[in-house]
């Protein structure tokens, strides 16, 4: 049975990666699924892969006029989507001191302020409607300090913070608002680290796979609707 049939979806960073198996996931699972990227031949070839159940929609989240055509996009192919998934992010790793402030602001772009974007956009129609959920994907950094990690997780721990607020803002409203926040996951976001050669860094053997987390955003999205889960948070076995 899929419990998602007849439901609506947007994933972003849905091109490769964990966005990518979420949309999948979500797709198998019978939901329709805007996927959000930046413009890309692999965008298109993973929505044309859900078998009618994608709609590739290019897209640079850290653009308002970018996300304000996305925005117009999506109410012309699903109205106010039931779920939306808070995947897309970039990942930089630096000292305080040497990554240069307009890197940071990049990423906070990213990683912090085009969530909420999306979220400004979507939840008040959500709310009145009296249903919808927003995952948010976090981090083993929206907790935990590293070193080289504070723009990162300025970002990861912005994130939670928000999902935390929206969660106190939307109780009772019948909007879900969960936060999952996976260990280290294997995807093309370390080719540029090489984490087995760094010293403290997880080899990419012990990582999770980014299908295990697209499973745990299912299982997420697929209670009965009195339940919320707030924080689902994943590591290796």
């Amino acid at each position: 049975m899929r419990v998602l049939e007849g439901t609506s979806a947007v994933v972003t960073g849905a091109s490769r990666g964990i966005g990518l198996a979420i949309a999948r996931a979500l797709a198998a699972d019978g939901a329709r699924v805007a996927l959000l990227a930046r413009p890309s031949d692999a965008l298109r070839a993973a929505a044309d892969a859900l078998e009618g159940r994608g709609i590739a929609i290019p897209c640079d989240l850290t653009r308002p006029d970018d996300v304000d055509a996305a925005l117009g996009d999506i109410e012309r192919a699903m109205g106010v989507p039931h779920l939306l998934v808070n995947n897309a992010g970039a990942f930089a790793l630096g000292a305080i001191g040497a990554m240069h402030p307009a890197e940071v602001e990049q990423l906070l772009s990213l990683n912090l302020v085009a969530p909420y974007r999306l979220m400004h956009a979507m939840v008040p129609r959500m709310r009145a409607r009296g249903s919808g959920h927003v995952i948010t994907i976090g981090s083993i950094a929206d907790r935990q300090a590293f070193p080289e990690n504070a723009a990162y997780a300025a970002g990861k721990f912005g994130a939670r913070a928000m999902h935390e607020i929206l969660r106190q803002e939307l109780r009772g409203t019948g909007v879900r608002v969960s936060l999952v926040s996976p260990g280290p996951v294997d995807t093309a976001l370390w080719d540029p680290i090489h984490p087995e050669s760094r010293p403290g860094f997880t080899p990419r053997s012990e990582m999770l796979r980014a299908e295990a987390v697209a499973d745990a955003v299912v299982w997420v999205a697929t209670r009965a609707r009195e339940v919320n889960i707030d924080e689902l948070r994943l590591s290796h076995s």
